[in-house]
């Protein structure tokens, strides 16, 4: 099937940049002395996850127990939920088997009673790093309390101490997401220090974000990173220099509706796209996604200014030039909410489709 033959609009993902994007990633992970446990939310597909995981030990991370379902289906065996449980949720991650996160006395409960009756779920802690998310602060007298708590307990596994780098995101060069990620990096691995100096056992240290991950300088202390956006990257990784806009694979092809002498509408809308902003610390004027040709070159004279249900408005010089029927490419600006707004992806070399891959849905 060519680009041509797809009802539009369609998410594709350009498999030779994906390819290499992991291959990359998977090798910098070797450099850094680190197991790598990619992260599955970007895309949700197997087929790509199997790519993220070729050359390490498999275990992969999940945001929601509906991918957690659909890796293991796949076979995938070690799954970390790398959002803090919800109590009500604890029955349903035990039985499942997955590794899961808290930050809560109220989560820890849940999940003792949950495996009282058999079972030892790995429990990691999470640590806020400066992201000023979820997570305990570390060193405060809660985050020792939650600690000694895990490691005391009969009925889990203390996995660790896992920390993301999210506010790696706030930067607009490699020079702040080095600063950032050395901080992500230097506050966990001090705190494992800390509480093994309290007696306490720390195995496992878990950090990243893709940005951090990119980035880093060295991850010693570390035991394994965590970076998932990296395998298709986007408009706003490339503006904050996580990657190159060469290196992004993900893009949503759309075709020309109107055209008028002020603008052009396309059927690429907030539920193809969603309704990020974009890099707008970076560039306030970056529009709602990259406009391409269906030969993945950039389009000149154009901008996505406006974004509704079921439609794009493209203004600028170039866009009385489109013609009604005209298929474009738009690079979104946050890959992992398109990705969620399409049942179907679809795999390209070129303009050549070549596999079709449905991603796991839901929570």
């Amino acid at each position: 099937m060519k680009l041509e033959d797809l009802p539009t609009p369609a998410l594709l993902v350009d498999l030779d940049r994906v390819e290499a994007n992991c291959a990359a990633m998977s090798a910098r992970a070797h450099r850094l002395g680190v197991k790598l446990r990619p992260h599955m939310k970007t895309h949700k597909c197997v087929e790509i996850g199997r790519l993220q995981v070729a050359g390490h030990f498999g275990g992969i991370t999940v945001s929601t127990l509906a991918e957690a379902r659909h890796f293991a289906a796949a076979g995938v065996s070690d799954i970390t939920l790398a959002v803090p449980l919800a109590p009500a949720r604890a029955q349903e991650a035990v039985s499942l088997g997955v590794n899961v996160l808290v930050d809560s006395v109220e989560a820890i409960d849940a999940i003792e009673s949950a495996s009282s009756t058999g079972g030892t779920p790995r429990v990691w802690l999470k640590v806020d790093c400066g992201y000023g998310r979820a997570g305990v602060r570390p060193g405060s007298e809660s985050a020792m309390a939650l600690a000694r708590r895990l490691d005391d307990s009969p009925h889990v596994e203390f996995a660790g101490l896992l920390t993301h780098g999210g506010h790696s995101y706030d930067c607009v060069d490699p020079a702040g997401i080095l600063a950032v990620a050395q901080q992500e990096r230097d506050e966990v691995t001090q705190f494992a220090d800390l509480l093994r100096d309290e007696g306490i056992v720390v195995t496992g240290v878990s950090v990243g974000s893709t940005p951090t991950m990119m980035h880093v300088d060295h991850l010693r202390g570390v035991t394994e990173m965590r970076p998932g956006n990296y395998a298709l990257f986007d408009r706003f990784q490339a503006a904050i220099g996580s990657c190159t806009l060469d290196d992004v694979a993900v893009t949503v092809l759309g075709s020309v509706l109107s055209v008028f002498p002020d603008r052009a509408i396309l059927d690429v809308g907030a539920l193809s796209l969603s309704k990020d902003p974009g890099p707008t610390h970076v560039d306030p004027g970056c529009g709602f996604g990259r406009l391409l040709g269906v030969d993945n070159q950039p389009l000149s004279g154009l901008s996505l200014v406006g974004l509704s249900q079921e439609h794009g408005k493209v203004k600028g010089p170039g866009a009385p030039h489109l013609t009604v029927g005209d298929r474009v490419r738009v690079m979104p600006n946050h890959s992992c909410l398109s990705m969620a707004c399409f049942p179907v992806v679809h795999g390209v070399r070129g303009t050549e489709v070549v596999a079709e891959w449905s991603p796991c849905r839901g929570w």
